[in-house]
């Protein structure tokens, strides 16, 4: 493998990684904890 091609994978993967980070946070804020998660937010 070259370089650039190590790079563009872990572009891929760093993203891919981002979303799902996203989108276990969103699904833990809605299934448990919602309400008290929001009223840390806003007091």
């Amino acid at each position: 493998m070259a370089e650039d091609e190590y790079g563009d994978y872990n572009e891929a993967r760093q993203r891919r990684v981002k979303i799902t980070a996203w989108v276990v946070i969103v699904s833990l804020i809605l299934v448990g904890g919602g309400a008290t998660v929001l009223a840390l937010i806003f007091g």
